[in-house]
């Protein structure tokens, strides 16, 4: 990953000459932000950990692999929001992890003892500790918040990246939690399996990233969440490890899977994922449709999932984001396919099963009001689905605001929910000098409702950060007062904290702290995250 961007610098794109036309033309965006500095330019606050605590660390996981120079701890200095890309460009002081520490050994129970010997120590010595696995939060999961801690270390899962086993029968296999969504399916598919799980952080997020902050990939609706994949998972903490999952289903208590997924590494570190698993797809179809106003294609994509068609992959675009091309990011800018709105759906299995969920999907979205328009417009999103994010680093580049965020509700809230949002980031983001682009679709998709993954795009101002603080807080104040959750897939970190009280209620949030409390007493696992 880039220090200051998104992902695999040799992949990054200029700007279209019609997206920079877009951009003056309609949003007032008139000149190019500062230059980046480089990497040395960047001031970070000098580590604070002590050398007796480094030397101490270091017995534990090696001295080559625990790092305090310069470049480590800034390529750990955060995630890849918006907020955090802003700050990589700051010549501004900021913080960093005193240290960046990547367990491993030879063998998986090696890495797991180092693990539990820096937790420990970690503990006894009030040093708090952030896991990382991919670097890819976009809510301030990563932020290496000291509070009131003598130092801060980052604990890089990188060197956990092994499948442990496969069971063939079962459909299950364990993996380690540094191995990437890529990796992943590079293991799997040696023995003829894939988990088919591919959020947009696909190439570069890890499965323990995934359980920790509830995952939701583009197959979602053919193969569920992330957390409906994970049979069980292993999870150490500061005052031992902790096992969840043992059968297919359990009626011994409360599922404690589900009080581990979503953790955000508040609870522990996650070192081993159980997964779900299933035969690398022999025939894949496509079909895109065009319908003509977002709630006639809402209504279509409700009846497909309630009758239960299958899709793999189904997604809908507003009008805004259809007329800009969103969707297909290679012709972001270009006269838009369609009118209306676009819908992509994908189907994935035996060729019997494709056909036959391929027709009965094809005949509710006809009958519903959509228009077919073949499959070179569902592979165009296909093969550019990953490519979004890279389009951000351009934009900011620009002098533009980039950035998105998600939420999820009942189908009979969603016109309702999408107008307030949308009416929120506008005014928050609009200005005498040009108006705010909001753009949003339909990502993931439940019998009882869906999520709704909205862009904006506007000109900077002189303060982007607070520019865009100020718009997250106008949304998420919209999205709970029309009753749905403040985040579907990004997770809480520190961006949603402050309004996880209002989600959850006192008694939620005290349930939680007791958790917590029990499971890390000192407090040092990742502050000022997830836990108001």
């Amino acid at each position: 990953m880039a220090w200051d961007a998104w992902g695999d610098p040799a992949a990054a794109a200029p700007l279209s000459p019609a997206l920079r036309d877009l951009l003056g033309e309609a949003l007032g965006v008139s000149a190019p932000a500062a230059a980046r500095p480089a990497m040395s330019q960047v001031r970070l606050r000098p580590t604070a950990l002590p050398d007796d605590d480094r030397a101490a660390l270091e017995r534990i996981v090696g001295a080559a692999f625990c790092h305090t120079d310069h470049e480590a701890r800034l390529r750990h200095a955060g995630g890849k929001s918006t907020l955090d890309l802003l700050a990589r460009r700051s010549t501004g002081e900021q913080d960093a992890p005193d240290a960046v520490l990547e367990p491993g050994g030879d063998g998986a129970e090696q890495g797991e003892a180092q693990i539990g010997a820096i937790l420990r120590y970690c503990s006894d010595r009030g040093i708090a500790v952030v896991p990382f696995g991919g670097g890819t939060s976009v809510v301030g999961g990563l932020d290496p918040i000291r509070a009131q801690f003598r130092a801060v270390v980052a604990l890089d899962l990188c060197r956990f990246d092994r499948l442990l086993h496969l069971d063939a029968v079962s459909g299950e296999a364990e993996l380690q939690a540094g191995v990437t969504g890529p990796a992943a399916e590079r293991l799997l598919a040696e023995h003829g399996f894939s988990l088919g799980h591919f959020p947009q952080s696909f190439q570069f997020a890890t499965l323990g990233g995934f359980a920790a902050t509830r995952s939701s990939g583009q197959n979602s609706a053919g193969y569920g969440r992330f957390d409906d994949m994970v049979v069980a998972l292993h999870m150490l903490t500061p005052v031992g490890p902790m096992s969840a999952g043992r059968a297919p289903a359990s009626a011994a208590g409360p599922d404690l899977r589900q009080l581990l997924l979503g953790s955000e590494g508040t609870l522990g570190v996650i070192t081993r994922v159980r997964v779900r698993i299933h035969p690398v797809p022999e025939s894949t179809r496509y079909e895109a449709w065009s319908f003509p106003d977002f709630a006639t294609g809402a209504a279509a994509l409700r009846a497909v999932t309630q009758v239960g068609a299958g899709p793999t992959v189904i997604r809908l675009s507003d009008e805004a984001e259809t007329g800009v091309n969103l969707a297909t990011t290679d012709a972001i800018g270009q006269q838009s396919i369609t009118g209306g709105c676009l819908a992509v759906t994908l189907f994935e299995g035996s060729a019997a099963h494709t056909a036959s969920r391929h027709a009965e999907t094809a005949a509710l979205l006809a009958a519903h009001g959509g228009t077919s328009l073949g499959e070179q417009p569902a592979r165009a999103w296909e093969h550019g689905r990953f490519g979004a994010p890279y389009l951000r680093d351009a934009l900011l580049d620009a002098g533009a605001l980039a950035e998105t965020l998600e939420t999820a509700t009942s189908w009979a809230n969603l016109a309702t929910l999408k107008s307030a949002v949308t009416e929120a980031l506008t005014e928050a983001l609009g200005s005498a000098d040009g108006p705010a682009l909001v753009l949003c679709h339909i990502s993931h998709v439940y019998p009882t409702g869906a999520s709704l993954y909205f862009t904006v795009v506007a000109a900077q101002r002189d303060d982007a950060a607070a520019q865009w603080r100020a718009a997250k807080t106008a949304a998420t104040d919209a999205i709970l007062a029309c009753g749905a959750t403040v985040t579907h897939h990004h997770a809480v970190g520190a961006d949603h904290r402050g309004w996880l009280t209002a989600e959850i209620g006192e008694l939620g949030v005290r349930a939680l702290r007791a958790v917590k409390s029990t499971l890390d007493p000192a407090g040092i696992l990742n502050p000022g995250k997830l836990i108001p």
